[in-house]
């Protein structure tokens, strides 16, 4: 998986990762399954994709207002496309080293 590099994978708090059954089966299955008690707090530091991206995201999508749901995922979707490949790349390279 991931041509043998290491990796980490971390699930927010949502109810469905946080579920009994859930929690089990990654226990069962995952050999480095952190327990939802472990998780650190929601970071930016921790999470750069995930507060970069949504803020680059919301900003683009809602500089004008929705007056449908249809209408402001339109938006993000086309936001999407266009900021992917500028925005995703430089945020997962790796930080320079201080």
């Amino acid at each position: 998986m991931f041509n043998n590099r290491p990796f980490l994978f971390q699930q927010d708090g949502a109810p469905a990762h946080t579920a009994k059954v859930n929690q089990q089966w990654l226990r069962n299955n995952i050999p480095d399954f952190i327990s939802k008690e472990e998780w650190p707090p929601s970071s930016p530091d921790l999470n750069p994709m995930d507060f970069s991206l949504w803020s680059i995201l919301e900003t683009n999508a809602c500089a004008t207002s929705h007056k449908s749901i249809k209408s402001l995922r339109t938006s993000l979707s086309r936001e999407w496309a266009k900021s992917r490949r500028k925005s995703c790349v430089p945020l997962s390279s790796p930080s320079p080293s201080g």
